[in-house]
C-alpha cells in the first residue's frame, strides 16, 4: 500500500518553469471558467480536497506550462482570478486530498482532471495505465496509489468566448399536442448524405446543411431528437477491440459539445445548426446522461469527477464507501442528492437552454435522477428543481422511466410536466402485429394514450411518448425481418442486446427475394407507422425507418460506426424505399389535419346529447358496438374505433376537431370481412388510408352498411362525410 494513502498526496513535478501570473482571489461563483472581458475567473467545487492547483497548457494542450494554486476557499469552492488569461486558454485541475478509498476519498494529484463545467474541450483521451488513481495490475488495486502523471493522456478544457449572434432567431416552441419527435444520430445521419460536403458529414455543421433540414421538414416531423452530443469517452474495452462508443452514452463534459462532431472545434457551429433547425421550425431535443459518468466503478479510472470529491460526486455504499452503488448498471451513478452535483446538473441544463437555444431534452434512465436514499421520489430534488425552473419548467422534458435499481421501472410515475418513454406501448403493438393472441384489450388502451399510466394529476395525453422503434434495438425493417438479434458484429459473441424483441421475419430469416414476403414485410411496416402516427400521445420516429433502413439484424449496434451497420444510406434506396417516406408524410400530414388524432384530453367517454355521439366507440367486424364477451375472446385480433370529435365538452371546440374518424386494425393473417359502421350526422365513409393499397389514387367513398374486405394484417383509416353529399353507389373492395 503507498505511503501516500490517508495523507496528502505529494504533486508531480512541473514540467515547465512557471511563468509570472498575477493570480487574485476572484469569486466562488460562476463555477466554472468565466471569461468576463478582462480576465477569467476559475472555480471549482470541493467540500474535501485540501489545495487545488490550475494547470496551463498550449493551445493544443499537450505541454504544460504553469500551475497555479487557487488561492481561496469560499462555501467549499475554491476559486481565482487570472487577468491575463484569455478566451482560447487551455487547462485542467490537479486537486490534493487524502487518499483514502475505504472512507470513499480518491484524492490523486498526479492525475490531471476536467472542469466539470468545461464550455470546451481540445484533444481525445487517450488510454493508458496513467489514467488510474491506483496501481493496476496489483494486490488490492484500488487501495495502491500511483504517482504517475495522467496529463498527457488527457483530454483538456479550453475558455471560451460565449458571445454568438443569433440575429433572427426564434425558437418553434411547438405545442405538444402538435409534437413529433425524430430521434436521429448528428454522426450517422449525414455521414452517407450526398449533399453534405465531405468535411462536414458527420458533423453539426453537416445536419445544418440546406437539403437535410429541407428533408427533415418535409416529413412533417417537428422535433429533431439527438442521441448525446456532450463529450464523451471511448471505453477502454471498446479502443481495444477497435470498436468506438457510437451512441456516446459516457458523457464527461456535461457543458461541452463532443469535439468529434465538430468540423471548426467551435461551440459556434453548435449554435449554428440549432439556428437553421429553428429557421425551418424544427426543434432540437437533447438526449442526455446525467445518471452515470464513464469513470466506472472502485476499478475505474480518474478522469473528473472521482480526483474533484468522489465522495460528493457518487452515491457510495454507505457501510463500505470504497464502493459504488450501481444502480445504472455502469459501474456508478451520480449522486443528485447532494446538493452541489444537483447544481451542477440543473446548471447544464440551463445552460443548454438559454445558450444553446435547446428545445427540450430526454433523459436516460431518469429514475436515477429522481432517486433518493430511500429510492424513487416523485417529489425528489431534481423533479423538484425542473418543476419550479422558469426556464427548464418552459421546455420538453422527458424521461426514460426506468433504471436497474430496486424499483426502477416508474412508467406513469413522473410529475405533471413531464413526458415519458412509454415501453408499454411499443411492446403491445410489436405483439399485436406480430399476430399474438389476445393483445386487443390492452392495445386499445395504449392506442388511446395509456390513460391507466398517465391519466393523473391533470396530466395530458402527450405524457405518454409512444414509439415502436428506437436507437436501442431494432429498425422497423429489421424488426419484420429477423426473428433473432445479429450482434456477431460487436464482439461478444451475439450475447449482448435484447433476446424478446417481439419481431417476426415474415417468413425468412434477414433478406429474401421472395416477392410475398417483401410485399408482406413493406405492408407491416405501414401498418406499424399508421398505428404510430394515428395513436393518441406523443409519437417518436426512428430516423431511417422511414425509409426502411436497415442495421442488418444488429440491435445493439452502440459500438458499430461505419456505413454497413449505423450510417443511413441515402443513395441506395429502392423504389420501395421511397415510397415508404411518401406514405409516411401522408401519415403525418392527415395527424396535422384532424386534431382528434391528437386529442389534449384523455377519452372520458363524453356524450353529445343532441347528436347521441360518443367521443370514442369500440367496434367490432359486424360494425356493432363490442361487447365484454368480444373484448374477453384471445383470437379476436380485428377491431375498429369510432372517434368522433363532435362529442366535446362545451366550449372547447376547434376548428376541425368536430370530424369523425373510423379506424380499423386487423392483424388476422387473412381477409375479414368488415361492416362500416352507421354513424349519426353522416351518410358515408371516405377512406383515407389503406395500408394494402399505399399509394391510390382516389379516396373512395362508402355508405354505413357496407362491407369492407380488410386484407390480412391491414390498417384503414375512415373520415365520416356530411349528409346531404352524394354516396356513389359502389361495392366494397
Amino acid at each position: 500500500m503507498a505511503e501516500a494513502i490517508g495523507k496528502p498526496s505529494r504533486p508531480p513535478r512541473k514540467k515547465a518553469t512557471p511563468r509570472h501570473a498575477r493570480v487574485t482571489e476572484g469569486l466562488p461563483d460562476p463555477l466554472g471558467a468565466t471569461w468576463d472581458g478582462l480576465g477569467v475567473n476559475f472555480a471549482l467545487f470541493s467540500a474535501h480536497a485540501t489545495r487545488v492547483e490550475l494547470c496551463l497548457f498550449d493551445s493544443h494542450g499537450n505541454r504544460e506550462l504553469e500551475r497555479i494554486t487557487l488561492p481561496e476557499y469560499t462555501d467549499e469552492v475554491w476559486h481565482g482570478y487570472l487577468p491575463d488569461a484569455r478566451p482560447g486558454t487551455v487547462y485542467g485541475y490537479r486537486v490534493h486530498g487524502t487518499y483514502e478509498p475505504e472512507q470513499g476519498h480518491r484524492f490523486n494529484p498526479n492525475k490531471l482532471v476536467l472542469d466539470p463545467y468545461a464550455k470546451a474541450l481540445v484533444g481525445e483521451l487517450k488510454w493508458s495505465d496513467e489514467l488510474f488513481g491506483y496501481q493496476l495490475g496489483s494486490e488490492g488495486a484500488d487501495l495502491t496509489f500511483d504517482e504517475r502523471d495522467s496529463a498527457p493522456f488527457m483530454p483538456k478544457c479550453r475558455v471560451v468566448d460565449p458571445a454568438f449572434t443569433w440575429g433572427r432567431e426564434k425558437r418553434p416552441r411547438i405545442a405538444w399536442d402538435r409534437t413529433i419527435v425524430y430521434e436521429t444520430h448528428v454522426r450517422g445521419y449525414t455521414m452517407r448524405h450526398p449533399a453534405v460536403p465531405p468535411e462536414l458529414r458527420g458533423k453539426f455543421a453537416g445536419l445544418a446543411v440546406r437539403e437535410v433540414v429541407n428533408y427533415i421538414r418535409s416529413l412533417g416531423v417537428t422535433s429533431v431528437e439527438l442521441l448525446p452530443v456532450q463529450a464523451s469517452i471511448v471505453d477502454r474495452h471498446l479502443v481495444d477491440k477497435g470498436l468506438t462508443n457510437y451512441w456516446g452514452y459516457d458523457t464527461i463534459g456535461f457543458f461541452a459539445p463532443n469535439p468529434r462532431y465538430s468540423a471548426t472545434g467551435t461551440i459556434a457551429e453548435f449554435k449554428e445548426m440549432v439556428a437553421h433547425l429553428h429557421d425551418a421550425g424544427i426543434e432540437v431535443i437533447l438526449d442526455v446522461v446525467y445518471n452515470h459518468t464513464p469513470e466506472g466503478n472502485e476499478r475505474g479510472a480518474t478522469l473528473c469527477f472521482k480526483g474533484i470529491d468522489n465522495a460528493s460526486y457518487y452515491r457510495l455504499l454507505p457501510d463500505t464507501p470504497r464502493y459504488y452503488i450501481n444502480d445504472t448498471g455502469t459501474g456508478n451513478t451520480v449522486n443528485l442528492s447532494h446538493p452541489r452535483v444537483l447544481q451542477m446538473v440543473t446548471d447544464s441544463l440551463r445552460y443548454w437552454v438559454t445558450e444553446m437555444h435547446i428545445d427540450g431534452f430526454r433523459f436516460d434512465l431518469a429514475t436515477i435522477l429522481a432517486r433518493e436514499p430511500h429510492g424513487f421520489d416523485q417529489g425528489g430534488g431534481f423533479l423538484d428543481s425542473c418543476r419550479q425552473d422558469p426556464i427548464l419548467s418552459g421546455v420538453k422534458l422527458i424521461a426514460e422511466p426506468w433504471d436497474i435499481g430496486p424499483g426502477g421501472y416508474q412508467v406513469g410515475q413522473f410529475p405533471p410536466g413531464w413526458a415519458e418513454w412509454n415501453d408499454k406501448y411499443r411492446d403491445t403493438v410489436r405483439a399485436y402485429w406480430k399476430g399474438d393472441e389476445g393483445k386487443v384489450p390492452e392495445l386499445a388502451t395504449r392506442l388511446t394514450a395509456s390513460g391507466d399510466l398517465f391519466n393523473r394529476r391533470g396530466r395530458k395525453p402527450w405524457a405518454s411518448v409512444n414509439f415502436i422503434t428506437a436507437h436501442d434495438g431494432f429498425t422497423l425493417h429489421d424488426l419484420v425481418s429477423y426473428n433473432d438479434k445479429h450482434n456477431e458484429a460487436n464482439g461478444e459473441e451475439n450475447r449482448d442486446g435484447h433476446s424478446n424483441n417481439l419481431s417476426w421475419n415474415s417468413g425468412a430469416e434477414g433478406e429474401t427475394s421472395d416477392p410475398n414476403i417483401r410485399g408482406l414485410r413493406e405492408r407491416q411496416k405501414r401498418n406499424f407507422l399508421a398505428t404510430l402516427i394515428f395513436s393518441q400521445g406523443t409519437p417518436m420516429l426512428l430516423a431511417g425507418d422511414e425509409f426502411g433502413n436497415t442495421q442488418s439484424g444488429n440491435n445493439n449496434a452502440y459500438c458499430q460506426d461505419n456505413e454497413e451497420i449505423t450510417w443511413l444510406d441515402w443513395q441506395g434506396q429502392s423504389q420501395d424505399d421511397l415510397a415508404l417516406t411518401r406514405f409516411t408524410q401522408r401519415l403525418i400530414a392527415l395527424r396535422n389535419e384532424y386534431p382528434i388524432l391528437r386529442r389534449s384530453r384523455f377519452f372520458a367517454g363524453v356524450h353529445n346529447p343532441e347528436l347521441d355521439v360518443k367521443d370514442l366507440t369500440w367496434v367490432d367486424p359486424r360494425g356493432k358496438e363490442k361487447t365484454q364477451e368480444s373484448w374477453n375472446d384471445p383470437r379476436e385480433r380485428c377491431f375498429g374505433m369510432v372517434l368522433d370529435g363532435r362529442a366535446q365538452p362545451t366550449g372547447i371546440v376547434r376548428p376541425g376537431s368536430d370530424a369523425t374518424l373510423l379506424l380499423i386494425l386487423n392483424a388476422y393473417h387473412d381477409v375479414v370481412v368488415f361492416t362500416l359502421p352507421a354513424v349519426l350526422g353522416g351518410n358515408q365513409w371516405k377512406c383515407l388510408v389503406d395500408t394494402n393499397i399505399p399509394e391510390r389514387s382516389d379516396e373512395p367513398l362508402f355508405a354505413p352498411g357496407d362491407q369492407y374486405q380488410i386484407t390480412g394484417r391491414s390498417l384503414l383509416l375512415f373520415v365520416l362525410q356530411a349528409e346531404g353529399q352524394a354516396v356513389p353507389a359502389k361495392s366494397a373492395v
